[in-house]
């Protein structure tokens, strides 16, 4: 009777170690920060293929108005991941020993993609009042949020002119706000990003100035964040969330061509863009300049300490010997790029 009990134990046992191994394993949520633009469109793929699913990775997505206001959650490791321009505030939290690291390139000025783009208000263009970067001085320009790559690019525009910060009225607004202001002209010009600037276009609101590959060559308008809490303690799942993002930077990139989402993969892309953006016209994405994303996820650190300058200038960062290398961490993407293997463009596979 013993033998049996015995016996009936250790069957029991090895029934429920077969059963745990039949389950699936369950996802690990990672909670990551988006401002709804074109410049998201790496995360969206990797969702909307599954790519974050194969890895064993539950994401979920939370929407802010601009990424200054993810630098307070990342650090509170309330966020695993953010991502857009970077912000002063960035620089600040690391300044207070809140380690927030910038990983990978999400969005990036490149000859013909100009997705980051300074329009006017079509009336004053129409009208004259508006002709050159010089005639700037005295309007009211809406950017993201101060200490922002979106303020530098406003900067930028304002230096070509001859002109200084104090010379315009700025406004902070989030991105969706900006095409709202154009409709009421509560603003004169923005700053805005793709798609909602060929929005303000397309609905006879705006019109362009000259891109941001001439305002603000090779700028490196957005990136993404890791929060010290998912990168250090998480490493493992860090490193999933890397690989599952490159390979959908990989599959945006195989939709670019000439400086429009025309390539190979272009439908696939536009829908998910229409899926996962405020822009549901398909023919508005077919019509924007988009984003550069480097495929490998490298940054341009030259900008980044350029815009850091101009942050130090207006007095929004507070260490006067913060530089951007103090806050880059791309151990993830450079592995992510040994395990996926060099990039090579779907027209040439």
């Amino acid at each position: 009777m013993i033998g049996f009990v015995k016996n009936w134990a250790r069957g029991l046992v090895a029934a429920a170690g077969l059963l745990a191994l039949s389950l699936p394993a369950q996802a690990q949520k990672v909670r990551v920060g988006l401002v709804g633009t074109g410049s998201d469109i790496g995360i969206f793929i990797a969702d909307r293929k599954g790519y974050f699913k194969a890895e064993g990775l539950e994401v979920e997505m939370i929407s802010f108005t601009t990424a200054a206001k993810m630098i307070a959650p990342l650090g509170a490791g309330q966020l695993d991941v953010g991502g857009g321009t970077v912000a002063a505030g960035l620089y600040n939290a690391a300044a207070r020993n809140i380690d927030i690291k910038i990983v990978a390139d999400k969005g990036s000025i490149r000859p013909g993609y100009n997705f980051s783009s300074l329009v006017l208000r079509k009336d004053l263009v129409e009208s004259g009042r508006y002709k050159s970067f010089a005639d700037l001085k005295g309007m009211k320009v809406a950017i993201a949020a101060y200490g922002t790559g979106n303020a530098a690019t406003l900067m930028a525009a304002l230096e070509k002119g001859g002109l200084k910060w104090s010379d315009v009225d700025t406004v902070e607004l989030g991105f969706p706000q900006h095409v709202a202001g154009m409709t009421t002209k509560a603003i004169d010009a923005s700053i805005i990003n793709e798609p909602l600037s060929s929005t303000a276009v397309s609905r006879g609101l705006a019109v362009r100035a000259p891109g941001d590959d001439t305002i603000y060559p090779d700028h490196q308008v957005a990136v993404l964040l890791y929060a010290t809490a998912f990168s250090k303690s998480q490493p493992v799942a860090a490193g999933k969330f890397m690989r599952a993002y490159l390979r959908g930077v990989r599959d945006y990139n195989d939709g670019l061509a000439n400086g429009r989402i025309a390539g190979p993969n272009a439908d696939e892309v536009i829908r998910i863009l229409v899926e996962s953006t405020e822009s549901k016209d398909p023919n508005v994405h077919r019509s924007t300049t988009p984003a550069f994303v480097d495929p490998d996820g490298r940054v341009n650190v030259e900008s980044l300490n350029r815009d850091l300058s101009f942050f130090k200038e207006q007095k929004w960062v507070e260490s006067a010997t913060m530089k951007a290398e103090d806050m880059l961490d791309m151990s993830f993407a450079e592995k992510a790029v040994k395990e996926l293997g060099p990039y090579t463009p779907k027209a040439a596979r």
